[in-house]
């Protein structure tokens, strides 16, 4: 059996189950590969109707029924973020949480002018969990969702730029951007447009890039480091911003160096002390380097990059009593599938998932090949004790026949 990983094919690499092309852009996936990816914005006219995804009655039910506590929620106006004390409460009797969202103090401070920004709906609204795990799965880089409720003739944020690429999404209403050249392109996640405060404000008092209205169903891309500001027009509006966690070359160079390390833990040579009474590398740094560069050229960073991979971004949901209750009725004719987002790989006879791993002996490799595939199958031809085992795992879930 090939000990060459096989990667998951998630429904989301189905042509039916893709939603860059299909949602979001109007050119190829090629061509915006080639052209735009992390290189220019994108605006996109009327890319569709986004109401299956998010509405203004999504946010009503998210603030007021759902229970949601911070960091799920932040406010903002003016360009600064009020204080969490200042709209959250206790959720009272059997619920006596401090920090659930207050819907009241959340009214009035959105009936003075500021900014509501539902964070993280990638866990929170069930719609959008599925269209970011797709999207992700699509671009190879994980997903994040934001929504922004702004009243008419508001801005929320002042200028800045963002360590992530973004797509905007208009909901409703009408919402003014202005977008300017990066003045750092291309920002690591620890590089704050802060930083930069004073070239991103003299930068943002020069000529727009671009100056547009999006309207709904429009759809802006941006790429990280560029500047931006926005401004709600004549009525509320609501837009998703779908931030995608770029995967950069100084990341996967710090894996490299991180797993050459390891190597380096091995070597005698590597772990004996520097001379006594050393005040600095001296000769001792041409050794290191000559070392170093060796252990890097033999490393594989790969099993860490996807290590690291699955850890960021959570598989799809599973139900406890669904899953209890393919296990009580386990039979050769129960039908069940691989999970989404699991970032299933197998590595030899190992299974590596979001979920934790799994080892197999040879005559199941056959079997997880199978569900590696993508699809339903029968657990009858899998076998049941190969199936009970990974429903017991979160791996299978149980599918309609």
């Amino acid at each position: 059996m090939s000990t060459v990983p096989t990667p998951l094919r998630d429904t989301a690499d189905d042509i039916d189950g893709r939603v860059l092309e299909t949602r979001l852009i109007s050119l190829g996936r090629e061509d915006f590969a080639r052209d735009v990816w992390g290189r220019t914005p994108l605006l996109t006219r009327g890319a569709g109707d986004f109401s299956d995804l998010f509405s203004a009655a999504s946010v009503d039910e998210l603030i007021s029924r759902r229970g949601l506590r911070t960091p799920f929620l932040r406010v903002a106006k003016d360009g600064a973020t009020a204080p969490e004390s200042s709209f959250t409460s206790s959720g009272g009797v059997g619920a006596s949480v401090a920090d659930q969202l207050d819907d009241t103090a959340l009214w009035r401070s959105f009936a003075d002018g500021s900014t509501l920004v539902l964070q993280a709906l990638q866990r929170t609204w069930e719609p959008i969990t599925e269209f970011a795990t797709r999207l992700g799965t699509e671009l190879g880089h994980p997903v994040q969702a934001n929504a922004y409720i702004t009243p008419p003739q508001n801005r929320g944020f002042d200028d800045h730029y963002d360590v992530h690429d973004v797509f905007v999404l208009q909901i409703t209403g009408t919402k003014r951007w202005i977008l300017h050249e990066p003045v750092h392109p291309d920002p690591l996640r620890d590089e704050p447009w802060t930083e930069h405060r004073a070239a991103v404000a003299s930068a943002a008092r020069g000529e727009a890039y671009i100056d547009t209205v999006l309207e709904p169903g429009d759809v802006l891309y941006l790429p990280r480091g560029w500047l931006h500001a926005a401004e709600a027009q004549g009525a509320v509006s609501i837009h998703l911003t779908l931030g995608v966690h770029t995967w950069t070359r100084h990341a996967l160079a710090e894996q490299l160096a991180q797993s050459a390390l390891e190597l380096l833990r091995e070597d005698p040579e590597m772990r004996r002390s520097l001379p006594l009474g050393a005040d600095g590398p001296g000769a001792e740094l041409a050794v290191v380097r000559r070392r170093l560069a060796a252990a890097i050229a033999e490393s594989d960073p790969t099993p860490l990059f996807h290590r690291t991979r699955r850890g960021q971004a959570r598989p799809a949901p599973l139900g406890p009593l669904a899953q209890l209750g393919a296990l009580d009725g386990l039979g050769p004719g129960t039908v069940v599938r691989l999970r989404e987002a699991l970032e299933a790989r197998l590595e030899g006879r190992r299974l590596a998932t979001r979920v934790g791993w799994l080892e197999f002996p040879e005559t199941d490799l056959p079997s997880v090949v199978r569900i590696l595939d993508g699809g339903t199958r029968l657990a009858g031809e899998l076998g049941l004790p190969f199936v009970e085992r990974l429903l017991r795992a979160g791996v299978l879930v149980p599918a309609e026949p």
